[in-house]
């Protein structure tokens, strides 16, 4: 009995020893893979795992000359104050209804892109579109946000000149709060739309050429085709995206809506990202601010747990 539980542990050691030297042997093998990745790595490292060691801040009173060792804890007081705040449902709503304006309306315009450019058989005209709807992705916000003011600013503003011309009425598109939502999905949308479609294009690049001559013998038009080969086929990357897309739900974009905040938007534009600077940044309450983050931080993952498991019920793949 005893010489049988040494040979086993005799084997058990050897596999788990050439199981190791197999996965040592393979990383010798695709060393430039690893290297190659190895940037990727760092930055989430040092950039997104290394920072959330500072979310303990949100259970103290932290004090930049205490640090966080010597900072008093204070537990769940921070999230009370916020919770009951006046202002934190006027932050949920006006962040809550520009995330989901941005899905409904922003996430299926890359896809429809890439519909559309898949259909494009000019090579060159392809080209030249993707060219032209890929630059604004390369502005900053303030340049995006300053052509906008350019065009429809009310003194001398292109647009509200063209439209004084016609009906003799200007309109006060970057000052009217009923207009603010409207210009932040307009400019996410001009400044993304083409950068969204790259991945569904790549998608559609990796749909069989033999599914759609199959289709058309069998007398499928283009609209049967996109309709049961194609969208079939990035349904999966369509889901991982959203799902992905929910993770940053409440993410509004800080510098966007900052640029585009001003005494007379202020209350249907105010968002968790406006807050915490706020109240972090000029205000000095880092404790306070971090407790809002991290509130905002866990209904993503919330969202990107629920959409996945979802997901999985409905037979996707989803995230992991």
């Amino acid at each position: 009995m005893k010489t049988a539980k040494v040979r086993l542990t005799t084997q058990l050691s050897a596999k788990k020893l050439g199981s190791r030297n197999a996965f040592f042997a393979e990383m010798i093998r695709d060393r430039w893979l690893y290297i190659m990745v190895l940037p990727g790595v760092l930055y989430f490292i040092i950039f997104k795992y290394v920072p959330m060691y500072g979310l303990v801040m949100a259970f103290q009173d932290y004090k930049p000359n205490l640090g966080f060792l010597q900072s008093s804890w204070v537990g769940l007081k921070h999230f009370q104050r916020f919770f009951g705040d006046p202002s934190f449902w006027i932050l949920f709503r006006n962040t809550g209804l520009l995330a989901l304006y941005n899905i409904v309306f922003f996430f299926p315009l890359p896809i429809i892109l890439a519909l559309l450019l898949n259909e494009v058989r000019n090579e060159k005209f392809k080209g030249i579109v993707q060219t032209l709807v890929y630059i604004p992705h390369f502005f900053s916000w303030v340049i995006v946000v300053g052509i906008f003011y350019l065009l429809m600013t009310t003194e001398g503003g292109l647009i509200n000149e063209f439209l004084f011309s016609l009906i003799g009425k200007k309109f006060a598109f970057l000052q009217d709060p009923e207009w603010f939502r409207t210009m932040i999905v307009v400019q996410s949308i001009w400044k993304e739309l083409g950068w969204g479609s790259i991945i569904f294009l790549a998608a559609l690049a990796g749909v069989d050429l033999q599914l759609y001559e199959a289709a058309r013998m069998d007398g499928a038009g283009r609209v049967r085709q996109l309709w049961h080969i194609t969208l079939p086929a990035i349904r999966s990357t369509i889901v991982i995206l959203l799902i992905l897309r929910l993770g940053s739900f409440l993410d509004s974009g800080f510098e966007h809506i900052f640029l585009m905040l001003n005494a007379s938007n202020r209350e249907v534009g105010e968002v968790f990202d406006t807050y915490v600077y706020l109240k972090g940044m000029t205000q000095a309450q880092y404790s306070f601010s971090a407790a809002v983050g991290l509130f905002k931080s866990t209904i993503g993952l919330i969202l990107v747990l629920g959409s996945n498991w979802l997901a999985k019920r409905f037979g996707e793949e989803g995230v992991y």
